[in-house]
């Protein structure tokens, strides 16, 4: 007979606490600052706010997509340096720009099935330590000479050496099957759905103004902290206009008929971001507050290669979780819808509206339109930067804490990655 327990309860997971560094672009003021650096410092402000030192958690999951080869255990060497008890494990995670929301995700499983009693998700990014590599025939010529015995064998595997060998190659936000970057495919997309440079300019031009209004209200003051010399984003411009943003040029398609610009467009970013989960028990225990819960998640992925849009995955996923949830679109208080481009947001929120399109992604009617003031009140990445892998715990923190300060709610997050995937989430308060 079986003793495996089948009366096990899936918890409720509470969000406890956040912290994220300011973002900034890339190659400026985190010049030669790793992902370990930045990922540390998070960790460690994180355990600092909530009187976690030397407390052990239950696990921890962190990420990064532009990863050095020195980062192969970031999670773990990390945490050995944040003030958390050394018997903490770690592991670590990568879904391209969802990283941080799938970090969440792994973490509250976890605590909601009764593995473990908390946990914090997270991740980080910088494009300016990456590190160029040699190519794979430089490699191969290297490991052929090393298994040779004599010098002779060596220096005559040397002379296999060719000069192109040692031209070093670095990563690029490229999709390897097609050679096109996020933005063309983005221009793809919003020429399909008829999406107009106008529209996608007035998208950017409230995420910078929401995101001013938020600095200037204090919403991130104990959200962020001091690092390198900033307080805070680089990026917002309370001060644009419409007028300013029509200006810029096309940024992808030269062709006369681009509508995405830098200004409506994420900039490369560097920065990181944590998020603490903890059952009920847990947040008792260590006199921290339950800001809101992190009820579900849901991971969707799209044919991108046959032609359909790289970034519209998460239109599927987020049919697919409220169908489960027994959930409308409108149902929410809060949308936090990452701004990858804002032809991709406007791109996801025609097709919502769309009969066919929702028929034939995920088999059920259109999900119909949402209140845009309800849509990334404090600012989205268009005006705060989108570091890959630290936006998820960006837009989780923020959200648990605007549910707070409502004092009830709900709110849908979205999340588009490369390779045509996507990541949605519900948290509750």
């Amino acid at each position: 007979m079986s003793n495996i327990r089948n009366d096990k309860k899936m918890r409720p997971v509470a969000i406890l606490g956040g912290s994220r560094t300011p973002f900034t672009k890339s190659s400026t003021h985190y010049a030669r600052t790793s992902n370990r650096d930045l990922m540390t410092a998070t960790l460690k402000d994180l355990v600092m706010k909530s009187n976690l030192q030397g407390v052990r958690l239950g696990d921890v999951a962190l990420g990064a997509v532009m990863k050095n080869a020195a980062d192969w255990n970031l999670s773990r060497e990390s945490l050995l340096s944040s003030g958390l008890d050394p018997h903490t494990p770690g592991y670590d995670v990568q879904r391209a720009c969802g990283t941080g929301l799938e970090t969440l995700a792994h973490i509250a499983l976890k605590i909601a099935s009764g593995q473990i009693d908390s946990g914090i998700g997270g991740g980080t990014d910088t494009n300016s330590d990456i590190a160029g590599v040699l190519p794979r025939e430089f490699t191969w010529v290297m490991l052929d000479a090393q298994k040779e015995k004599s010098l002779l064998g060596k220096l005559k595997r040397f002379t296999e050496l060719k000069l192109s060998y040692l031209k070093p190659r670095f990563p690029n936000v490229q999709e390897p099957r097609t050679g096109l970057s996020m933005g063309q495919h983005t221009e793809k997309m919003v020429k399909d759905w008829k999406i107009t440079r106008e529209a996608q300019d007035e998208l950017a031009f409230h995420s910078h103004k929401n995101a001013a209004r938020a600095y200037d209200e204090g919403f991130y003051k104990d959200l962020v902290f001091d690092f390198k010399g900033l307080s805070k984003e680089t990026f917002v411009r309370g001060d644009t206009s419409i007028e300013k943003l029509a200006k810029l040029k096309p940024a992808f398609d030269f062709t006369g008929t681009g509508t995405l610009t830098a200004g409506n467009s994420t900039p490369l970013t560097d920065g990181a971001s944590a998020v603490l989960l903890g059952s009920e028990d847990f947040a008792a225990q260590h006199n921290l507050s339950v800001l809101a819960y992190f009820v579900d998640a849901e991971y969707a992925a799209v044919d991108y290669v046959n032609g359909e849009g790289l970034l519209m995955a998460p239109a599927v996923a987020v049919g697919r979780m409220l169908k489960r949830n027994g959930l409308t679109l409108q149902d929410f208080d809060f949308y936090e819808i990452h701004e990858a481009f804002a032809g991709q947001v406007l791109c996801t929120l025609k097709a919502w509206e769309s009969e066919e399109y929702c028929q034939k992604a995920f088999g059920g009617s259109a999900l119909g339109s949402i209140d845009r003031s309800k849509l990334n009140v404090n600012g989205g990445s268009l005006a705060l930067g989108h570091p890959f892998a630290a936006t998820g715990g960006r837009i989780v923190a923020s959200l648990a804490k605007m549910l707070n300060k409502k004092g009830r709610g709900r709110g849908l997050i979205s999340i588009c990655t490369a390779g045509g995937m996507g990541v949605v989430a519900i948290v509750e308060k």
